[in-house]
């Protein structure tokens, strides 16, 4: 009998793919990357990140080049900018933070578990993701995981506890 397994998808924002290079974050950044080159994740973004990345250093804007097919870049439709409103009616976060409304979103309208961030003071962090969510379900989406890579890698490697 033939089993398929599905490989989870994660939607990326800009902190993510900036976390590539960035000292701080670079160890368990690029350990997520090797992780989805080893098949273990699925990226995908959208055209928020797509236009935030026109003003990142080069060496982001073409890792996020390399990385990212047009395939695995979510559309924004009238339904994402109409969840985003809504967030943001709803004070979730604050009005001049509509791209990381419109990250959490398309995230949800396309029911990608895992919003994947380094953006702890808007998007990771356990009151925000009850906003979102809270929003979400009030709507009639599931509700989204909010994570930092950190959060992601250990989960996939065999350890010996």
């Amino acid at each position: 009998m033939f089993v398929s397994m599905l490989v989870p998808s994660l939607y990326l924002d800009t902190s993510t793919i900036g976390g590539y290079f960035d000292q701080e974050w670079q160890d368990a950044t690029r350990e997520l990357w090797r992780q989805m080159e080893a098949g273990q994740w699925r990226f995908l973004s959208s055209d928020v990140t797509t236009q935030e990345i026109q003003g990142a250093p080069e060496n982001v804007r073409e890792l996020f080049g390399r990385t990212f097919a047009p395939a695995m870049l979510l559309k924004l439709t009238d339904e994402i900018e109409d969840l985003a409103a809504a967030y943001l009616r709803q004070g979730v976060v604050p009005p001049n933070y509509k791209d990381d409304a419109l990250y959490v979103a398309a995230c949800t309208v396309a029911r990608v578990g895992f919003l994947v961030s380094w953006n702890f003071r808007h998007l990771v962090n356990v009151q925000r993701e009850a906003g979102f969510n809270g929003v979400n379900l009030l709507q009639g989406y599931l509700t989204v995981r909010i994570v930092n890579p950190l959060e992601l890698i250990y989960g996939n490697q065999d350890q010996n506890l």
